[in-house]
């Protein structure tokens, strides 16, 4: 289970599914401001790899909106995930970083997980290979590329309620 989901957060996402997009080579992101995706804020739970999902999303502030994100299988905490979408120039970025149930991170002291914005609609926020989608004030999708063998890559759909 943990290789699989190390495979899924650390993919190197070049293909595009039905609801995400590949970052253009030598493209620029599109102008953007963190109004555009302030319906992240708040409380949200789901399922995903035969355990609970958890994310909480903090208002626009400093120029970021913060995120904390945690998958609990079997009764105990598998990772975490601290980051930010970050307001840069006049775009957007999405920035991670995993840490195992008992806060050793994964990335190296200095390095992040980092999605380049691609395109922005108004109810979807696309970065590379990882889209936010608003269905109502009280449910979302994510929509990430996965590679479950280091070969195959699959879009897989997440759907958060807010609590």
């Amino acid at each position: 289970m943990r290789d699989y989901i190390i495979i899924l957060l650390f993919s190197t996402l070049f293909c595009s599914g039905q609801n995400t997009l590949q970052f253009p080579e030598n493209g620029t992101s599109p102008k953007a401001s963190l109004q555009d995706v302030s319906w992240m804020e708040g409380h949200w739970r789901g399922e995903a790899f035969g355990g609970i999902t958890e994310e909480f999303w903090s208002p626009p502030l400093g120029g970021s909106m913060m995120f904390v994100f945690k998958l609990v299988s079997d009764g105990k905490v598998n990772f975490y995930e601290v980051g930010h979408i970050q307001e840069i120039g006049e775009t957007l970025l999405l920035q991670l970083k995993h840490f195992h149930g008992n806060l050793k991170g994964w990335e190296e002291k200095d390095e992040t997980v980092d999605f380049k914005l691609v395109k922005v609609e108004e109810n979807r926020i696309f970065f590379d290979g990882f889209t936010f989608e608003k269905i109502n004030a009280n449910e979302v999708n994510l929509y990430v590329v996965i590679s479950e063998d280091g070969k195959t890559e699959k879009e897989v759909k997440f759907n958060y309620k807010r609590m």
